[in-house]
C-alpha cells in the first residue's frame, strides 16, 4: 500500500469510558466525554486504549473504532454557538486534527496515523462525519472552560 504526502496533524488523541448521565428526563449510557492524554496510545481492532463505547449498536466496532474531528468543525462551532471554551475531544472524537476537510475526506481512503514500529497504524474513512444531536447535547452541557482554542 502506498501512503502520501502529510494532509493533516494530529494535534490530540483523546479517550474517556462511557458513564450514565441524565439526559432529556432519562438516563442513557454514553462514552462522548473524551479527555486529551499525553504520549502515546495503542489504536486496536475496536477501540483506543483506555477509551470506550456506551452505545454499541451505534459506535464503535470494526468499522467505528475510531471518531476523527477536524479544527474547522470546531470553529464553525464556535461562531454557530457563539462559544470558545471547547476543548479537544469536545465533540466526542479520539483524534482531533487539523486539516482533513469533510468535503476532501471519501470513504476508502487511507491515513497513517503516528510511528509505530514495526508497523504504523494505517486508518480507513469508512463513513461520513457528522456531529449528531448527542454530540451537540454533550457540547452544549459542557459549559466548563478547558483547553480552549
Amino acid at each position: 500500500m502506498t501512503v502520501g504526502r502529510p494532509v493533516g496533524t494530529l494535534v490530540s488523541v483523546n479517550v474517556g469510558l462511557p458513564r450514565e448521565v441524565a439526559w432529556r428526563g432519562r438516563t442513557v449510557y454514553t462514552g462522548v466525554w473524551k479527555e486529551p492524554v499525553e504520549g502515546p496510545r495503542t489504536v486496536r481492532r475496536l477501540n483506543v486504549d483506555g477509551d470506550g463505547q456506551g452505545d454499541l449498536a451505534g459506535h464503535g466496532g470494526e468499522q467505528r473504532a475510531v471518531l476523527v474531528y477536524q479544527l474547522d468543525s470546531y470553529r464553525y462551532w464556535q461562531r454557530q454557538l457563539g462559544r470558545d471554551d471547547f476543548g479537544y475531544g469536545q465533540f466526542g472524537e479520539n483524534f482531533t486534527v487539523d486539516g482533513l476537510p469533510d468535503d476532501e475526506v471519501g470513504i476508502g481512503d487511507r491515513y497513517r496515523i503516528g510511528t509505530a514500529r514495526p508497523r504504523p497504524v494505517i486508518l480507513a474513512a469508512t463513513r461520513r462525519r457528522a456531529a449528531s444531536l448527542v454530540c451537540l447535547a454533550a457540547v452544549l452541557a459542557r459549559p466548563t472552560p478547558r483547553n480552549s482554542r
